[in-house]
């Protein structure tokens, strides 16, 4: 870039330019909004057939398309405000260069250059003759410049000579944005047809890495997240933001403003999608290039003439080269594939419930390692009751259908139970949960590593609600998640006012008062044929957990028609009901039953 380009620019056009194209980001969201939340609810609810169907995947389409106009704008916008920041620190430097030069009646050149006059005490009766001087960047030949001038009688030529240096210096450093930025800008163009497909959403995320490794410097100047910051200082640090500030942190750093617990449910949510979006094409890219396994995947061998079932040695060899990769991508993709499919289901009926499904809320999301994964159902910002569902044993990413499910159940009937009050029903998989039965879950370190993750999620739905009252709040733990929800109770403040377990093997506390919540207000659900409170109570090397179906516990023990350890949300059963009842505060509706002698079985 040149001195008469940086002189006539206007760094203030790019932010002008960059503010149209987060009017267009914020329209696409809003027209994706309305078609997934207002007009494909309608046609759930008022049309049946192959043709609604036929339309409600058309609409989805739509709605993705307006979805990734509304990232790629918002990129757009927040590539043009980090090169506007740019290169208005490199025209705030040209401009305060020239003006001190002129203040010194030295001419500044077109080509940047500085032009002093003579001056100086005469030498052999001469006053030094002046001159013209150009900037220099390289520092060696910098350092023999400034020496140059220094030596000089006319001691206006060190002056200029560092009006150059300051001229050049920022002519560098706009030719250095312009040569960082262009090829960004270049970059988020989309392909010339009307399908948003898996490559798309990849570019994207190359895209969202490319602006904010070139806009890092212009992140850096926005206010930060709270090191370490507690729910309420997220929530204060995002409340504080300036609208370009939000938007700018969503577009560039979406995975920090995602797992901020405190932000807003619909900021969260916002960010986590497009997570989502980049993650699945991304890893629906990779998985498109890995060669598929061979079909025949097993033979029979005879080794001392008994037969017996065998990997082919074309399929050990596939599996030894990609296998691992291939199912933890094909694992990932199909839990990702079940949140969506929660996303479509908003308004869907149901002949067990009144009203369709609330909008759903993605407020964590990660497919590293077992994967992340929180989902509303309905804005537990607004919500007169909270539910939040910590799941168990073997719970990972791409198992996470079931327990959205689940919560989908539950809020059907805490929904009819809660005599029109708002319910948010929220699926918490925020940790990394025991694996394998019998190899994992009788540790009890997954429990304290994921109870601090629970305890802050707990605070940042307070820190983040926006009703007019405070809600009721209610924890519901299966199996392992109880013994987490123990584990974060005992070593922290929980922040709910009810607490359900169901199947549990034990909550690392003795007693029910340990749990942080109000006396009475402690749940219990055992059903016949779960083996899994047995395990807890008889296990661990004979030094069993006690379980909360003990009566020395003094957890309320609620009437439990299903059996298993898995059936705790079939529908229509009192096992699901009363824990819907809890969730909307209506606890003396709840039925109980007699406690029983847990060692009866073993007698």
């Amino acid at each position: 870039m040149d001195y008469t380009t940086l002189k006539s620019l206007k760094p203030s056009e790019f932010s002008d330019a960059a503010d149209g194209y987060r009017t267009t980001s914020d329209m696409a969201s809003a027209a994706k909004d309305r078609i997934e939340n207002q007009i494909a609810v309608a046609m759930q609810k008022s049309n049946e057939g192959k043709a609604r169907d036929e339309a409600l995947k058309q609409l989805r389409e739509l709605g993705e398309n307006f979805h990734y106009v509304q990232v790629e704008c918002g990129l757009a916008s927040a590539a043009l405000n980090g090169f506007a920041y740019d290169l208005e620190a490199a025209k705030r430097k040209l401009d305060a260069a020239v003006q001190d030069a002129q203040a010194e009646k030295f001419t500044v050149n077109p080509d940047g250059s500085i032009t002093y006059p003579a001056g100086g005490e005469d030498v052999d009766g001469k006053v030094p003759q002046g001159g013209t001087v150009s900037g220099l960047t390289d520092d060696a030949a910098g350092a023999i410049g400034r020496q140059a001038a220094n030596l000089d009688p006319n001691p206006y030529h060190r002056r200029a000579q560092d009006y150059a240096d300051l001229i050049a210096d920022a002519l560098r450093e706009a030719t250095e944005a312009d040569e960082r930025w262009a090829p960004k800008l270049r970059a988020l163009k989309a392909d010339d047809d009307l399908t948003v497909s898996d490559k798309d959403w990849a570019d994207a995320s190359s895209d969202t890495k490319g602006v904010a490794g070139a806009g890092s410097q212009y992140l850096d100047s926005l206010p930060q997240p709270p090191k370490n910051g507690s729910p309420k200082d997220n929530a204060e640090w995002w409340k504080n933001l300036t609208a370009d500030e939000q938007a700018a942190w969503i577009s560039m750093e979406p995975d920090v403003v995602g797992r901020l617990d405190g932000v807003p449910a619909v900021v969260r949510d916002e960010a986590n999608r497009i997570v989502l979006d980049v993650t699945r094409g991304k890893m629906q890219m990779e998985l498109n290039s890995i060669p598929k396994p061979p079909i025949n995947e097993w033979t029979w061998i005879a080794p001392g003439g008994h037969a017996s079932k065998v990997h082919t040695d074309d399929w050990m060899e596939w599996y030894n080269k990609y296998g691992e990769r291939y199912d933890h991508l094909t694992k990932s993709l199909g839990g990702m594939q079940a949140i969506q499919d929660r996303f479509d289901a908003t308004g869907k009926t149901d002949k067990n419930s009144k009203g369709g499904l609330p909008e759903a809320y993605l407020l964590g999301f990660s497919a590293e390692g077992n994967g992340r994964a929180i989902v509303a159902n309905g804005n537990p910002d607004t919500a007169d009751h909270q539910a939040v569902y910590v799941p168990g044993t073997t719970s990972n990413l791409g198992k996470v259908g079931g327990d959205l499910n689940r919560m989908t159940d539950l809020w059907r009937v805490a929904n009819s139970e809660a005599l029109g009050q708002s319910v948010s029903t929220i699926t918490w998989l925020g940790y990394d949960a025991p694996q394998k039965l019998g190899r994992d879950s009788p540790f009890e370190h997954y429990a304290y590593d994921g109870a601090p993750a629970l305890r802050d999620f707990m605070d940042g739905l307070d820190a983040s609600h926006s009703g007019d009252s405070d809600p009721h709040r209610t924890v519901i733990a299966h199996s392992y998640g109880s013994t987490l929800v123990g584990a974060a109770a005992e070593t922290g403040r929980l922040n709910t006012d009810d607490v359900v377990f169901a199947g549990s093997p034990g909550v690392k506390v003795s007693h029910a008062r340990e749990l942080d919540v109000p006396e009475g207000h402690v749940w219990n659900e055992e059903a016949d044929g779960d083996v899994v409170p047995d395990i807890g109570r008889f296990g661990h090397g004979g030094d069993g957990w006690v379980v909360p179906s003990d009566p020395s516990f003094g957890a309320n023990q609620m009437t439990t028609d299903t059996e298993g350890h898995s059936g705790y949300w079939d529908v229509s059963s009192d096992s699901l009901r009363n824990q819907a009842l809890v969730t909307v505060g209506k606890g003396d509706d709840v039925r109980l039953e007699p406690q029983p002698d847990p060692w009866a079985r073993v007698k």
